[in-house]
């Protein structure tokens, strides 16, 4: 087994919510293993109060969070990514910048709950999309990375993402 340490990159329109709870979660449960970060295609510039009030109800550190562009990405100094995820329909459908490394890509989409209407709703629905990515890098970080070949690799991430929480 290698010690590689994988990164990751987790991309959704605004980076003010999904994106964020997944490069927290990712870096969480991930456990060393994996690096995780989080951009926009079109930056909200700020993180969603909403993911706030999850991260710190979970115990999760916001002190580095901010919402950012995927062009931070795209620049020579920027990480070479192993793994690359959209979790929003949005930014599926956009065309990407070029990314260094050919990194295994897929789409995990997760319900927006930023736009959710009242309080209770609102927390019911963080939880929700929370557990779901949970859920998905959980199983992701089961896979036998380094004995899949790209191509069997790269439809486990698919059937991932199409898993119904």
């Amino acid at each position: 087994m290698t010690n590689k340490q994988y990164n990751v990159l987790i991309l959704c329109t605004g980076n003010s919510a999904r994106s964020v709870l997944g490069e927290v979660l990712f870096n969480v449960l991930g456990k060393g293993k994996f690096k995780a970060y989080s951009a926009g295609s079109k930056p909200a510039g700020k993180v969603n109060p909403g993911a706030i009030e999850w991260l710190q109800a979970h115990g999760h550190s916001i002190d580095e969070l901010r919402s950012k562009s995927w062009d931070e990405f795209s620049r020579p100094d920027a990480p070479v990514f192993d793994f690359i995820f959209t979790v929003c329909d949005n930014a599926a459908g956009e065309a990407c910048p070029l990314w260094l490394g050919h990194p295994a890509t897929a789409h995990w989409g997760i319900p927006d709950p930023a736009h959710i209407e009242g309080d209770a709703e609102r927390r019911a629905a963080f939880n929700k999309a929370a557990e779901q990515l949970a859920r998905r890098i959980q199983l992701f970080m089961a896979l036998p990375i380094e004995k899949l070949d790209k191509l069997v690799l790269k439809e486990k991430l698919n059937e991932i993402g199409r898993i119904q929480d």
